[in-house]
């Protein structure tokens, strides 16, 4: 709807009617999600038991809380160190990727830029199943002419790194990129006239430009990296990490632990993506 033509009055209603169910749409499972996370029963299912933060708290059977559960925790702390090192080596890679994109010319530049799109269409499965094959036919070679246990090469937090590396660095490629291409590459040709090396030019006046790109690609990969599931549920050995562990609880049932499990994931998301937001804003 363009606000500056007249529109009929119904039209206004219907399309403000229509805004209004979609947001219900999106908000209303996540609202039930955080109420039952507070439901006094121990099926996170109508009739309403009333008010309880054992969910939370509680640390004895069977309705042990969150915080005291060792495999949740267990499966939080190995998400969050398998999304630090997909964070670091994606943010780093989409840096070069970045310049190496925008600033350089070189032959099948253009056929290079759609190979690193391709992870971005093909399905997480796929490119799971496909590194596990290629990593297992490596480690079986190895083991069976040498004699060598490459054991990282087998299902394990190397493997979810690397399968999630693999489309989340095209992703903030992406982001950086955008960036950068907006960025007047006469001030870096001001530093070096003023007596500044390439090096120290691009670190100095580019890199801080680019600090609220590349903020925002972190926060990105870590959430991605946090909530991935098809990839990694193809490479993750036996370190579950919280999407994995939380599948296999549902699979033997769900239970209000989870939804409070839910509703501390969607705050945080939901916080981390303020800041991206905060931080991406182009200041006056």
């Amino acid at each position: 709807m363009i606000p500056s033509i007249p529109q009929p009055k119904s039209f206004r209603v219907a399309y403000g009617a229509y805004v209004a169910l979609f947001f219900i749409y999106l908000v209303l499972p996540l609202g039930v999600v955080a109420v039952f996370a507070f439901n006094d029963s121990m099926f996170p299912s109508l009739p309403w038991g009333g008010f309880t933060l054992d969910w939370f708290f509680n640390d004895t059977q069977p309705r042990l809380g969150l915080f005291h559960d060792p495999r949740l925790l267990s499966s939080i702390w190995t998400s969050f160190f398998i999304a630090c090192w997909v964070t670091g080596l994606s943010v780093a890679v989409g840096l070069t990727n970045a310049f190496l994109f925008e600033r350089q010319d070189f032959p099948l530049k253009n056929v290079l830029y759609m190979v690193m799109l391709l992870p971005l269409v093909i399905p997480g499965v796929i490119l799971g199943v496909s590194i596990l094959v290629f990593s297992s036919t490596i480690a079986a070679f190895l083991e069976t002419n040498f004699g060598l246990d490459v054991f990282f090469l087998r299902p394990s937090k190397f493997l979810v790194i690397l399968g999630q590396f693999s489309f989340i660095a095209t992703i903030t490629t992406l982001v950086i990129a955008a960036r950068l291409r907006k960025f007047d590459i006469a001030l870096e040709e001001a530093a070096q006239t003023l007596g500044a090396s390439k090096l120290v030019a691009v670190w100095t006046v580019t890199i801080p430009y680019l600090k609220p790109a590349l903020i925002g690609a972190a926060i990105v990969s870590f959430l991605m990296s946090f909530e991935n599931f098809n990839t990694t549920l193809m490479l993750v050995g036996s370190d579950q990490p919280l999407t994995i562990a939380m599948y296999g609880r549902l699979r033997e049932g769900s239970t209000p632990e989870l939804n409070a499990l839910s509703l501390l994931l969607m705050v945080g998301a939901g916080a981390l993506a303020l800041i991206s937001v905060f931080v991406q804003r182009d200041k006056p």
